[in-house]
């Protein structure tokens, strides 16, 4: 196996993704560095063009990252942000950074009454603890039983918080940080169809509605690579060769959250 085993990646995005990587090249005080392939990178990119917040995109290889992203990013992980002479980071921090820094710019993503605003972080919370370390269990499993076990577990994750869904969206007719914190994982749920027999319906017909109509949504068509590029990332996660730091928290036993 080759010392970096992920490197073999497409190097920029493409599809609708490119389209929007091209109108966000001009200098702005805001720098997003991103992973097009990365679902937690789509977390915030979703969130900045839902927002129409002005960001310069610069794309990171994983595998050859520039000196200046490591001085202000030493864990070498995206996404970043370069703003007001600071270096941020964390997918959902940056998403209520911006939030927070940008309420001008609509739609807002989170609640304006304080206690709907902790109900939302709640399930935020809820699909880092319980929804994604089933999701990745269940790629990087390699014998049938865990597979099975991973995929009993992933379907009741999900229909916990489809219970929970007001409609359409989680929160109801908004779109919110809710939808964003689980949207990657929907537009890619193809792989664990595919590849260890998940399907929409098998976890309710109300999840099914409610993924089917978030991957619609424009941010997120916006932010999407052609999926023929994420064949060689998620073959090395299948086969449980992927060397992330969320493979190897999974492989470890470890949180990811």
């Amino acid at each position: 196996m080759s010392g970096l085993p992920d490197q073999h990646i497409h190097p920029v995005a493409t599809g609708y993704a490119a389209k929007t990587v091209e109108k966000h090249q001009e200098q702005q005080d805001l720098v997003f560095y991103s992973g097009w392939f990365c679902p937690f990178v789509q977390r915030t990119w979703v969130t900045l063009e839902e927002k129409g917040i002005p960001y310069q995109y610069k794309e990171v290889n994983p595998y050859k990252k520039e000196k200046h992203f490591l001085e202000i990013n030493p864990n070498g992980l995206v996404p970043a942000i370069e703003y007001k002479g600071k270096a941020l980071y964390e997918s959902l921090i940056l998403c209520e950074l911006l939030e927070e820094e940008f309420p001008n710019h609509k739609p807002r993503l989170l609640p304006e009454d304080t206690t709907e605003r902790a109900y939302a972080r709640i399930w935020i919370d809820y699909i880092a603890k319980s929804v994604l370390p089933w999701n990745f269990r269940l790629i990087q499993a390699q014998e049938p039983d865990k597979q099975k076990d991973a995929l009993d577990e992933l379907n009741k994750a999900l229909r916990t918080f489809t219970e929970k869904i007001k409609g359409p969206y989680f929160l109801g007719d908004e779109f919110s940080l809710v939808d964003i914190a689980i949207a990657p994982w929907i537009v890619r749920d193809y792989i664990i169809a595919e590849n260890r027999g998940f399907t929409r319906e098998g976890v309710s017909p109300k999840w099914k509605e409610y993924a089917d109509l978030v991957e619609k949504r424009d941010s997120i068509l916006r932010t999407q690579s052609d999926k023929e590029h994420y064949a060689e990332i998620y073959g090395r996660y299948l086969r449980d060769e992927a060397q992330s730091w969320v493979a190897r928290a999974i492989r470890a036993g470890k949180p990811i959250a």
